[in-house]
């Protein structure tokens, strides 16, 4: 029992850095941006290539991988999601997004193949760690909580202590009102982005290792990116994960008691959750 919690923990965790973003910009600046997953699979790739090609320490590929995604990102931003901010509705953000989802596809596929590709990792990230006697779990899981959960506390802290993060809230909130205080809001929002794309980047980094990764990424896990912004709420930080730990704990549960139907559990779970709350568990209506 004890190891089938930490697994759904672990899960949980990743699955939070990896929804997070997504959660940011739909909630935040009310952008619906499906090719969220490509940059996971883009910071996927980076660790792959630092690590397996050119023999990078893991650690080192973590915030590369992050940087990679932030600065893809932030050229997208600049050049193409930018037209997309004001007059443009809610469909032509999806299928803009999901066009861009496609040609990252076919793009990963040129360079990489279309076979899942394998890390290897760290000698310390392998193994059994022996908490009490009787219970051993993944040293790698063990690292997926600890960093996964830094993260949250690093980001929450960004969004609601400091400057930038209430620079952020007022330009959702109006972003005419903003810009007369002298506020940047447009290079506000260029970095908001490219940190959503960032943390989606270190999460397809960190999850390598226990999703697999290959050019199908970005569809293979958007629903769940998708059922976690939904049963936690957009535009919080507190919601998604949350949402992330309960279904990762039920979809890991499910799996190991229930397999015939395990799988399903997830779905339930957020159906259950949307019929008490539409809005989510911390849901807030977005302002932009």
């Amino acid at each position: 029992m004890v190891t089938v919690l930490f697994d759904g923990i672990a899960w949980g965790t990743l699955l939070f850095v990896l929804a997070v973003g997504l959660s940011v910009t739909l909630g935040l600046m009310n952008f619906v941006n499906l090719a969220h997953g490509a940059f996971a699979m883009l910071g996927g790739y980076v660790t792959v290539v630092m690590l397996n090609r050119f023999g990078v320490p893991f650690l080192l590929c973590l915030p590369a991988a992050a940087l990679a995604a932030g600065a893809a990102g932030v050229i997208l931003e600049r050049t193409l999601y930018r037209r997309l901010y004001e007059g443009a509705s809610h469909l032509d953000q999806v299928l803009f997004s999901i066009g861009l989802v496609f040609m990252a596809m076919a793009l990963a596929d040129f360079i990489m193949g279309s076979q899942q590709q394998i890390v290897h990792m760290p000698a310390f990230l392998r193994g059994q760690v022996r908490l009490m006697p009787g219970v051993e779990v993944g040293a790698y899981r063990l690292f997926l909580i600890a960093s996964c959960g830094a993260t949250a506390l690093v980001l929450h802290f960004a969004l609601v202590r400091t400057r930038f993060g209430s620079r952020l809230r007022a330009g959702v909130d109006n972003a005419r009102t903003a810009r007369g205080l002298g506020i940047d809001v447009e290079r506000v929002f260029a970095l908001t982005f490219a940190a959503g794309s960032a943390l989606a980047g270190l999460g397809g980094a960190l999850g390598v290792e226990i999703l697999g990764l290959d050019p199908t990424f970005p569809v293979k896990y958007m629903v769940f990116f998708l059922i976690v912004v939904a049963v936690g709420g957009s535009g919080t930080v507190t919601g998604p994960l949350l949402a992330s730990l309960v279904l990762g704990v039920c979809d890991a549960a499910g799996k190991y008691y229930l397999p015939q139907t395990g799988a399903f559990i997830i779905y339930a779970v957020m159906v259950a959750v949307l019929i008490l709350k539409p809005q989510g568990l911390f849901g807030r209506a977005a302002a932009r």
